[in-house]
């Protein structure tokens, strides 16, 4: 582990914030550098949540309808949890919405409305853990966190040559990063280094030569720098199968909602029954596979008639099948099935 003198850190925070204020990303939920705008505590934490596992790109959409139809948390603690989980469908990870609805109700109901301005307060609210309490204490109030995402760890990792493996090297990587979180712009701080990872420190093929912090990394010019950080060997995940049910009538479909705990809590879905290990002895009309963060889903499609419609449900018309807000997993399904019928 390096020692750093109080020159060579603050040298390291300049230089990394000087390539932050020309080259920083536009984002929605960003405030640029040198912008006198206050960052907005609620836009900050609903970002932050939804970039959770899923990259920028796939959240900037998501992020300014979420915005627009709910403006501030009061507005989305109102929400209705179904409005929400549908909004939500195709951004993955499902129990971030159904987190997202809790603390947006847990600020409006304990904290009039205001987000907690520490660490500490933050964290204590549902669905927010180590991670985005420090990036909203940074970002949202200029607290002097240290934060660290997937691209942070990885420009560490490099810069100090950390090689043990993780996720044991997150202790490393933090005791590495926290002297050198400035005071002044820990948010600025913060963002600049997740840009950084993003843009110049890329997993793949770094491009070293445009990078502010190459003077002094210790990992620059080495054959294996991709290696960095170090990850732990992949686990096989174990297949599970699954069978849903189409039931049509009238142009209309059968849907159920799932059980709010569980995989895909609380989303609108096709009816069937529970997933197993053991492949379904029905070959269906249509088939897809699914990959979840802890195993891949096979989930073959029968059709049933309109008389086995039963338990809580509704019939949505095909017409409007986009509207449903069904997660990726069963819209795959019925995008296979308008194919057919079309």
């Amino acid at each position: 582990m390096s020692v750093q003198t109080s020159g060579s850190i603050d040298s390291f925070a300049a230089r990394l914030l000087g390539w932050y204020d020309r080259s920083a990303r536009a984002l929605p939920w960003r405030i640029p550098p040198g912008s006198d705008a206050v960052p907005d505590p609620y836009r900050v934490w609903m970002a932050e949540i939804m970039l959770q596992q899923t990259t920028v790109a796939a959240v900037a959409g998501y992020f300014e309808r979420f915005v627009a139809r709910w403006p501030t948390v009061a507005d989305l603690a109102a929400a209705d949890d179904a409005d929400v989980m549908a909004a939500w469908a195709g951004l993955g990870y499902y129990a971030r919405a159904r987190n997202l609805l809790a603390c947006a109700r847990a600020v409006a109901r304990d904290h009039g409305g205001h987000f907690p301005d520490s660490e500490a307060g933050l964290r204590a609210l549902p669905g927010v853990g180590d991670y985005t309490a420090a990036a909203v204490a940074a970002i949202a109030f200029g607290r002097p966190a240290v934060v660290i995402d997937a691209n942070i760890e990885r420009v560490i990792a490099r810069h100090r040559l950390i090689e043990i493996p993780l996720p044991a090297a997150k202790r490393a990587i933090r005791a590495e990063l926290a002297p050198l979180v400035p005071r002044g712009r820990p948010g600025d701080f913060a963002q600049a280094l997740m840009d950084l990872g993003a843009t110049i420190c890329t997993p793949r093929a770094p491009a070293c030569g445009l990078c502010p912090l190459m003077a002094d990394c210790a990992a620059r010019g080495r054959a294996d720098i991709e290696r960095l950080p170090v990850k732990p060997a992949k686990k096989a995940k174990p297949q599970r199968y699954g069978v849903a049910h189409w039931i049509e009538r009238d142009d209309a479909i059968w849907l159920v909602r799932r059980p709010d705990k569980g995989m895909l809590g609380g989303m609108r879905a096709l009816p069937g029954g529970a997933w197993t290990d053991v492949p379904p002895a029905e070959s269906g009309i249509a088939q897809v596979d699914h990959g979840f963060t802890h195993f891949d889903l096979r989930l073959t499609l029968v059709a049933r008639e309109s008389e086995d419609a039963a338990g809580e449900g509704e019939w949505w018309p095909l017409s409007a099948l986009d509207a449903a807000g069904l997660p990726t997993l069963y819209r795959k399904l019925t995008d296979k099935m308008r194919e057919r019928i079309s």
